[in-house]
This record gives C-alpha cells, sequence and structure tokens, in this order.
C-alpha cells in the first residue's frame, strides 16, 4: 500500500539527485569560467563559453529550488507572524504551499510549450549550436519536482493542522 511516508520518501531521492546535478553544474561552471578566464589570458578564451555557462546557470538554479524548499530556505517575512495567530499562521503556510505548487507548475507548462516550439523549429543555441530542448526538458523537469515539493509540503502542513500522525 503506498503511504504518505512512502511518497514522501521518493521525493526526497529525487530532490537529492536534483541537488546532486545542481552541483554537477555548478563544478562544470566553476570549470568554464576558469577555463575561460586563463585562455584569455593568453588570447585564447573557451569557445562557446557563454553557451555552456547559460545552461549551466540555468541547470544550477532550477535543480536547487526542490531542495531549497524543502529545507525552508525561502524568503519569509514575519513582520506580522506575531499579529495574526496561530490559526490565521497555519491557514496562510498552507495557502503559499498551495501557490508555489501552481506557480511551478505553470512554469513546468509554460517550458514544455516553448520545448514543443524548440523540436519544431530544431532552435540551438548561438555558438556550439546546442539543441535548446534538452535543457528546457530538464528545466521542466526541476519545475514539476519543485511543484511536487510544493504539494507535499501543502499536506503535511494540512496533516498537522488536522493532526493526524499518519495517512494511509
Amino acid at each position: 500500500m503506498i503511504t504518505f511516508n512512502k511518497i514522501d520518501a521518493w521525493a526526497d531521492r529525487l530532490i537529492r539527485l536534483s541537488a546532486f546535478i545542481g552541483t554537477l553544474a555548478l563544478l562544470a561552471e566553476v570549470l568554464i569560467i576558469l577555463v575561460d578566464v586563463i585562455g584569455r589570458a593568453f588570447g585564447a578564451p573557451l569557445y562557446g563559453s557563454q553557451d555552456l555557462g547559460t545552461m549551466a546557470f540555468v541547470i544550477i538554479v532550477f535543480a536547487g529550488m526542490a531542495l531549497s524548499d524543502k529545507m525552508g530556505g525561502q524568503i519569509a517575512v514575519d513582520l506580522f507572524e506575531q499579529a495574526m495567530g496561530d490559526r490565521l499562521n497555519k491557514i496562510i503556510n498552507i495557502l503559499v504551499a498551495i501557490m508555489g505548487c501552481v506557480i511551478f507548475l505553470a512554469l513546468a507548462y509554460a517550458v514544455y510549450d516553448s520545448a514543443k516550439i524548440s523540436v519544431m523549429l530544431n532552435l540551438q543555441t548561438n555558438l556550439l549550436g546546442l539543441q535548446k530542448v534538452w535543457f528546457q526538458w530538464a528545466l521542466c523537469a526541476f519545475a514539476l519536482l519543485t511543484a511536487l515539493g510544493h504539494l507535499l509540503r501543502t499536506v503535511t502542513f494540512t496533516r498537522r493542522w488536522l493532526g493526524y500522525l499518519e495517512w494511509n
């Protein structure tokens, strides 16, 4: 039987994989910049470093998004938290998690539409001629993973609020 805890455990594994991919992209970005800077000093910059750097930044940002959400790393302004009361704060937490899920689902849908256009027009990067669709699909997958994280956070907040200990 599939329980919430099993779904949450699989989501954690996917989030860790996503963060690992983001870490690899960050290391690649550092290497690209290092080789490009040293190459410029000798009059031979790395050809296509702008293409590689842009795609690596896309992966860095979106691969780490789900982990940031899971760890609560987003910006929070708590100026009015004390004045609103516990019940209203819990409702706001649930609504914010739902809004995050909807936003990332909309982002995934928009990027998926853009990827279909990239396939149709065979869009490529400017210098290296890399197919843009692969990066768009990766961004779409990372956005869907982040939306899943928001959905699981919504369920977790709701379960805590309602007082359920186990969801079977």
